[in-house]
């Protein structure tokens, strides 16, 4: 079939797009930043088009000539407190479209609960599968709880808190029933739904072969991680919002994604009727195996796709302001420039490696400490690191900063989405000269107010003793790079 995938820059639709191909489906990609797609390596094999769920106008033309549209999106994570008034508009332009393209189905991953007092969040995902299923194009409707895969929001929340805290003093959440499903096991589910041959709205509930509580899920997942045994104290006070902070600090999530997520813990989301999930992705994979699997990947540097790579609607990658959109305006700067003999090769090497396990070749811990402060006041942090050690992409997360642009051996473009008084951009580039090349390293900051010019004279000495190193080591490892690939004579 010719199938539409919206989210396909998101955890599971990045993983989806090559499923539908190698099951010999026609694909097509609507991205609000096509660029995102760019390292991906099936994006030869896809059409893409521009668009937004948001602006209704460019919907039906994204959709023509197509028969399924799978619907894989979620606001929560960059809307703020309004996610659940963005979700009920993106979906009704969506159903809207559909019905005008003629689309024969749509295919929608939302959420379980069954409970009368649902969290915000999972009351959200139901309106949007309700919203989508009110027009006139059928709508399969797959309801998933915790979903086990590298990568994953839910299995990064587990880990973290699982691996840093050898003892947890816990909401009562800890003692809810869940029914966690593999990724595999969700994405061969999907592309079963396109063959959905029954007729009208389906709603089907998928999990996998375990129910357990979350306590449950952290006792398995130290023992499969080789930790010791995990004390987990449940308490009756400590408050969602609490419960959030804490997540936010000792996770990669920040608090605004942590705390809907924390509040729907509440609800037990068990499956009434698996039967869907059983014979469309049968044998369902076990709790423990999920967990193995998604370990493993994860430090193979497997991970396809992560949570904190989606297309956040609140916080883009935005590019480097440049002169006549912002003239008038104040930009703080701090430029190092220098002239290397090293290849621009090894110099596009050695600065798209920064990040994640490696650090930022100076000062470690000032920046693990920026990190910390960050995540304390409800930012992302450190925590989110890398997908892969030396490969990047634009549009993925790298610790506290979002991919914006890569030049394959000439430049990288980083933004901000730590909390700032302002915005913040770091690049680096480079130029081959006769001898060798000029290596550029630019800091940019756009203060908001007093308060983010105090904030920039406030840290320009950790930017003094910070740059300048981080430049000349950079460069230092990138003629070493040279030194050990020229040839023995």
């Amino acid at each position: 079939m010719r199938i539409l995938v919206t989210g396909s820059t998101g955890y599971i639709g990045g993983r989806l797009v090559p499923k539908l191909i190698e099951a010999g489906h026609e694909v097509r990609c609507l991205v609000r930043s096509p660029g995102k797609l760019s390292g991906d390596p099936w994006r030869d094999r896809v059409e893409v088009v521009q668009g937004d769920v948001l602006d209704p106008d460019g919907l039906p033309a994204a959709m023509a000539d197509t028969d399924v549209a799978f619907y894989l999106i979620h606001s929560m994570d960059g809307a703020g407190a309004d996610f659940g008034e963005r979700d009920r508009l993106a979906a009704t332009n969506f159903s809207a479209a559909a019905d005008t393209a003629g689309l024969r189905r749509i295919v929608y991953l939302g959420g379980l609960g069954d409970s009368e007092e649902l969290s915000k969040h999972l009351a959200s995902r139901q309106e949007v599968g309700r919203v989508l299923a009110s027009g006139s194009t059928p709508v399969t409707e797959l309801r998933a709880g915790v979903i086990i895969g590298s990568g994953s929001v839910s299995f990064e929340m587990l880990r973290y808190l699982t691996e840093v805290l050898p003892a947890m003093v816990t909401p009562r959440w800890v003692r809810t029933r869940c029914q966690p499903i593999a990724v595999a096991d969700v994405l061969d589910i999907l592309v079963a739904s396109v063959d959905d041959a029954e007729e009208g709205d389906q709603v089907h509930e998928i999990g996998g072969p375990d129910q357990m509580t979350y306590e449950d899920l952290m006792r398995i997942y130290a023992e499969v991680a080789g930790l010791r045994r995990r004390l987990i104290i449940p308490v009756p006070v400590l408050s969602p919002k609490l419960s959030s902070h804490w997540v936010g600090l000792v996770t990669p999530l920040p608090t605004g994604v942590a705390k809907p997520l924390v509040e729907s813990l509440r609800n037990e989301v068990v499956v009434r009727d698996n039967s869907f999930a059983v014979a469309h992705a049968s044998p369902l994979i076990p709790y423990r195996e999920a967990v193995e699997d998604a370990l493993r990947r994860s430090t193979e540097s497997g991970v396809p796709t992560r949570w904190s790579d989606s297309d956040l609607p609140n916080s883009p990658a935005q590019p480097i302001p440049s002169d006549p959109d912002w003239a008038g305006g104040t930009t703080m700067t701090d430029v190092q420039e220098v002239e290397t003999s090293a290849a621009t090769a090894d110099l596009f090497w050695a600065f798209t490696r920064i990040g994640g396990e490696f650090g930022y070749y100076t000062m470690n811990w000032a920046w693990s400490l920026r990190g910390f402060l960050d995540a304390l006041v409800g930012g992302v942090g450190l925590r989110r690191g890398r997908r892969h050690p030396e490969e990047i992409y634009p549009g993925e997360a790298l610790d506290f900063w979002r991919v914006v642009d890569v030049v394959p051996g000439e430049s990288l473009q980083l933004y901000a989405q730590m909390k700032l008084p302002g915005e913040a951009w770091l690049s680096f580039e480079t130029k081959p000269t006769s001898d060798g090349a000029t290596f550029r390293q630019t800091a940019l900051f756009v203060p908001r107010g007093l308060v983010g010019r105090l904030y920039w004279y406030l840290m320009y000495p950790f930017h003094l003793a910070i740059f300048g190193r981080m430049a000349r080591k950079l460069v230092e490892a990138a003629e070493e790079r040279g030194k050990l690939a020229e040839p023995v004579r």
